[in-house]
């Protein structure tokens, strides 16, 4: 089944409308969809190395794009918001969100954009907080940005090396990404 999956996803990153479902996802794990971009991205960077960096722009855009969405959510749709903090688990801790944007302010944007934290989390926090347009803007781009290219960058460096090692043990790769994905996001909430 894994495996399919894979080969479906190869398929879809090497076809038409590649692009465009990327953009899709990137825009929507930044405003509501609980799924990475990078599922997306590694995939169509394998496929097609020498697009990489075109791959990362648009994955970086349209989360950013997505983060705006995702801040205007919890700005002015609040209750919204709030729905949707509530149903990742993530409500009860705005009282401790709001402690870390006194404390460390635009850090807290770069530093959960990096993770694998889904990253609407921090969109719809900050709006909910009214945190400032401009710096939570520029922190987006910075932190979002940076993840997408450095992930294309290290896949079109090192792909054509560990491809075969991830399809020989896509299980295993799986697993890990899975762990990595909870635990950042249990992490999270014992933070809180």
């Amino acid at each position: 089944m894994l495996r399919k999956l894979y080969d479906h996803v190869l398929r879809l990153a090497a076809g038409r409308h590649a692009t465009a479902s990327l953009a899709a996802v990137s825009f929507a794990e930044s405003s509501f969809f609980p799924v990475p971009p990078d599922v997306m991205l590694a995939p169509m960077v394998f496929a097609k190395p020498d697009k990489a960096y075109f791959y990362a722009f648009v994955c970086s855009a349209a989360s950013v794009l997505g983060a705006i969405a995702g801040y205007a959510i919890g700005y002015f749709l609040t209750p919204v918001g709030e729905f949707i903090l509530r149903l990742t688990g993530h409500a009860d801790g705005m009282p401790q969100m709001m402690e870390w944007y006194d404390k460390f302010g635009v850090w807290v944007i770069l530093g959960k954009g990096l993770t694998p934290i889904p990253f609407k989390l921090v969109t719809i926090a900050s709006g909910v907080l009214h945190y400032a347009f401009v710096p939570f803007l520029i922190a987006c781009v910075v932190t979002r940005a940076g993840r997408f290219f450095i992930v294309a960058a290290l896949i079109k460096r090192f792909g054509p090396a560990i491809q075969p090692v991830i399809e020989k043990r896509l299980a295993l790769f799986t697993v890990i990404f899975l762990v990595l994905l909870v635990g950042g996001v249990l992490a999270l909430k014992f933070l809180h």
